[in-house]
């Protein structure tokens, strides 16, 4: 069950980690005509919704608990 306790704590730490650090996101938006381009990039930071955040740290301190006393 030592499989069961590490899955355990990285969920946690993927979810801990997903409520501060955000996603960078690119999206390029251009018009090309012939061998001419114009273009303009954008850059968004999203972050992962709370829902899921909370989620992966249930289940993480979850598997974490069983893979502890399993052992």
């Amino acid at each position: 069950m030592k499989a069961l306790f590490a899955l355990g704590l990285v969920l946690l730490i993927l979810g801990i980690g997903s409520f501060v650090i955000p996603i960078p996101h690119r999206e390029n938006h251009g018009v090309k005509i012939g061998d001419t381009s114009i273009g303009v990039t954008t850059q968004h930071n999203e972050g992962v919704p709370r829902a899921v955040s909370v989620i992966l740290v249930v289940a993480g301190v979850a598997m974490t608990l069983a893979g502890a006393r399993s052992r």
